[in-house]
């Protein structure tokens, strides 16, 4: 890890002095390099990690648009030109505005989406003049380094990205090192809100977990609500911070909503995660999926009702659908990352809004309904950091804001956001 923090200090400056017409050349080349590559990245992730070949496909697809999304960046004029006109000084002045790179950026990724979690990091840090080294997660190490092969192989000079396994302990040594000027991490909300206290005080941006609502209302699509709940609670197993793991229904509505639920969570396709057939397949380890029904055992002890699922082979977890989850089980505060649901119903838009609030986490919702009017106030009073309109929670695309507030983090992803948060703007003011 120095060695890397020693060779990303060293390669700075003459990165940081390349041209953005060379830096966007390069982002623009390791685009095309993923695309012909598309089937070989796809199934090195689904063998590595268990994701459905079919989300990992789709993976790899957004991994593109995630390099070309920040080499478009690099696109405008570098200096944007103020207007000091409305100060009676300014009519002797010009001034500029143009973006530097940080420095070195320490970024940390986790198994989940170990190609375009990696990006949303390294593309802006790139497309910024910052060089980087990047903390690899153990559990998805070869799919991960070989998006870095690729990156070299597309002409990246040497020091400007590495990348290394190592212990927490090893990170969290490179969190306080101070030849690291921001550090950029995603994974749990305990590891995460400890990098920022070891960071102390440098720049940190948190991608942290959550535990998705669907607020689904008695006017909208029952059918389409509950088919894409499904997808997004039990796809992947789950292993999505954006997951939905409550299904909030208006109580009017619980009754036929409840049964087409059941009826999707039942239908899912799971098994082999090579079938293209396949939404749910294993989890990542066996740990992991022991922990999912130990939840699931103890909401069904204190009271809940289990609708569906709620057994495992090995660490394939099947679809699991509860109702009434009690307040003091763990599903119902704490994140699951599992292929878990619960159902629960509600009165009002008051009470609804007020029970997503209720949670520590805040990261996306989610609103089924056909009135603009309750969409804008959920829009409004919802603690979170993005909310999604008749879909689910887990829609996300690569040029919006992500991240989220309360215990879900602070700072955004997103290219333009993280190309901003990851360099610094420097002011030329002049007499003319």
């Amino acid at each position: 890890m120095d060695e890397a923090i020693a060779a990303a200090s060293r390669a700075f400056p003459a990165w940081s002095r390349t041209t953005r017409a060379e830096r966007r050349e390069l982002l623009m080349r390791v685009a095309s390099m993923v695309e012909t590559q598309l089937d070989v990245l796809a199934e090195e992730m689904a063998r590595e990690i268990a994701k459905p070949i079919v989300w990992a496909r789709a993976e790899v697809t957004r991994l593109a648009v995630t390099f070309r999304l920040a080499a478009e960046l690099l696109d405008a004029r570098a200096r944007e030109e103020l207007s000091l006109e409305r100060d009676a000084r300014g009519r002797d002045y010009c001034c500029e505005v143009e973006r530097f790179g940080v420095g070195v950026v320490l970024a940390i990724v986790p198994y989940n989406w170990p190609y375009n979690l990696a990006a949303h990091k390294l593309a802006p840090a790139l497309a910024a003049g910052d060089t980087v080294v990047l903390k690899l997660s153990p559990l998805a190490y070869r799919s991960t380094m070989a998006l870095v092969r690729l990156i070299q192989e597309a002409g990246l000079p040497p020091g400007v990205l590495n990348a290394l396994g190592g212990s927490p302990e090893v990170s969290e040594r490179a969190v306080a090192d101070p030849r690291i000027a921001l550090v950029s991490f995603t994974g749990s909300e305990a590891v995460g809100f400890r990098v920022r206290e070891v960071a102390g005080g440098r720049p940190v941006i948190l991608e942290l977990g959550g535990d998705a609502s669907a607020l689904v209302f008695a006017d909208a699509d029952l059918g389409f609500a509950a088919t894409r709940i499904a997808t997004s609670a039990y796809g992947y197993a789950g292993q999505v911070c954006i997951s939905a793991q409550h299904a909030r229904v208006e109580a009017s509505a619980l009754d036929s909503f409840r049964e087409a639920l059941i009826a999707e969570t039942r239908a899912l396709p799971v098994g082999d995660p090579l079938d293209p057939k396949t939404v749910c397949g294993p989890m990542i380890d066996e740990h992991a999926a022991i922990r999912a029904l130990d939840w699931i055992d103890e909401a069904v002890a204190l009271g809940a009702r289990l609708l569906v699922g709620g057994t495992r082979e090995g660490r394939l977890v099947y679809p699991t659908l509860l109702e009434g989850v009690p307040p003091l089980a763990k599903l119902a505060h704490e994140e699951a990352f599992a292929p878990v649901l619960t159902l629960s119903s509600f009165a009002s838009a008051e009470e609804a809004f007020a029970a997503v609030n209720a949670s520590r986490f805040g990261l996306h919702a989610s609103v089924f309904t056909r009135d603009q009017v309750l969409v804008e106030r959920a829009f409004r009073e919802l603690e979170v950091g993005g909310v999604i309109w008749n879909d689910h929670p887990s829609m996300r695309f690569d040029v919006m804001p992500y991240g989220g507030v309360k215990r879900s983090g602070m700072g955004r992803e997103g290219l333009r956001y993280a190309y901003e948060a990851m360099s610094t703007p420097k002011v030329l003011l002049g007499r003319r």
